[in-house]
């Protein structure tokens, strides 16, 4: 700092220049040495990285839930047994600590339980619930609020885009591809074995009419117009009147979205009225354990959506498949794509350098992440879209039908109940 140069008698205002440059100089170096206290007490204090997510733990989607939670708790395991993830503006590898708040499946529970992960745990990032309107939707919706990012999966692509959300991002699958796959696997049979009367019944929620809306238009491109709609109501014991109309109508194939307990009620009720078809392919609640645990042999030849499977030629897969299987005793068509949606957020952290929400987001949306689903990129505007699966229930396990490159089995049609083992 230049000094000014005065007589050799300095006068008063030359003194007071001197002082107050002096004191200006003293400050600054205060300010300066205080910013980097700061910074080196916040490095210092930061002990850990947390990562909060709402969960339906109880309720009627307490059976995916359980999937999701255990995926996320592997995926912490391993980073953190390989130091954590390195953070440049902490200058060291931080441990990460999942908090989870159970939303009870409940729609109307989930803003809540996302501002108490944000209010009174004070995480740092996001990760996403289960599912679609009922819960993802609404979490970025908060997340959006407090401009905490969240970095989400398992919502249809054209809600969460109406909302143009700055504070989150979006990896799921495309729905015009994935309610394509029954007609695609249709396609693939003999031509005498397809079906003739199909039938969609949906939860009377706003996934569901979006899910009609785009099937319906899809059906029609595979020649299937005028296929019977039904609705149910969620969570109802009694679907013997949707079931008796599509008996009457003589519907050969059955599609369905509903939660897993709504699969269930349908399925049991479909034995008691004696109606069985070829073909029964499920969205949402057919693909968990719970739905084969509870059904036993009624399970057998249903068909399921899935995320991603253990099937797929790709490192870690199998591996992750055949630890939960140990676990649980069963296997999983979705804890591959919610341990990817956490690999992707740990490799997202690491390429930020920091803990801003927003700088996150932005590595997210420009970087290619290598994850056990294989290589995924977002597009600009914060989606980015994975293959929906299909596979079968039989004896137990889920064998994958769909993408055909890597089926390992073919469907097989259903016989009627009496003729079943």
């Amino acid at each position: 700092m230049p000094l000014y140069l005065c007589s050799e008698k300095l006068n008063a205002d030359c003194l007071h220049r001197i002082l107050w440059q002096c004191c200006l100089g003293i400050v600054i170096t205060a300010m300066v040495a205080g910013l980097l206290g700061d910074r080196s007490a916040q490095a210092a204090t930061r002990s850990e990285i947390v990562i909060g997510t709402q969960l339906p733990l109880t309720g009627a989607l307490s059976g995916p839930g359980r999937e999701q939670k255990w995926a996320y708790e592997e995926a912490v395991k391993d980073v953190n047994a390989k130091g954590g993830i390195f953070v440049k503006e902490y200058g060291r590898k931080l441990p990460v600590r999942l908090v989870i708040e159970d939303d009870e499946s409940d729609a109307g529970k989930t803003a809540k339980a996302v501002e108490r992960l944000i209010k009174s745990h004070n995480v740092d990032l996001l990760l996403s619930g289960f599912s679609g309107s009922s819960s993802v939707i609404p979490a970025c919706v908060a997340a959006e609020k407090y401009k905490k990012y969240c970095h989400a999966s398992i919502s249809w692509l054209a809600p969460w885009l109406k909302h143009k959300f700055q504070w989150s991002t979006l990896f799921f699958f495309d729905l015009e591809q994935g309610v394509a796959v029954p007609f695609q696997l249709w396609n693939s049979m003999p031509k005498d074995k397809h079906p003739k009367k199909p039938a969609l019944f949906i939860e009377d929620t706003a996934d569901g009419h979006v899910f009609a809306d785009r099937f319906q238009s899809v059906a029609q491109k595979y020649g299937y117009d005028g296929a019977l709609l039904g609705t149910l109501p969620a969570g109802s014991r009694d679907y013997s009147t949707q079931i008796q109309k599509a008996k009457a109508m003589g519907v050969d194939a059955i599609l369905i979205f509903a939660s897993d307990t709504d699969c269930m009620t349908f399925v049991r009720q479909m034995k008691k009225n004696n109606f069985s078809v070829g073909y029964l392919h499920g969205w949402k609640g057919t693909w968990s354990g719970n739905f084969s645990k509870e059904l036993g042999k009624d399970a057998q030849y249903v068909l399921c959506d899935g995320f991603w499977s253990m099937e797929f030629p790709l490192p870690g897969a199998r591996e992750l498949g055949e630890r939960y299987q140990k676990r649980f005793g069963e296997t999983s068509v979705s804890v591959g794509s919610a341990y990817a949606l956490a690999q992707i957020l740990w490799q997202a952290i690491e390429k930020a350098g920091t803990l801003d929400g927003k700088k996150v987001r932005n590595a997210v949306l420009t970087s290619r992440f290598e994850t056990l689903m294989g290589p995924v990129k977002y597009q600009t505007n914060g989606v980015a879209t994975f293959v929906s699966t299909a596979n079968q229930w039989i004896d137990g396990k889920q064998r994958l039908v769909y993408p055909f490159k890597w089926a390992k089995a073919a469907v097989k049609l259903a016989p009627p109940w009496e003729e079943r083992r």
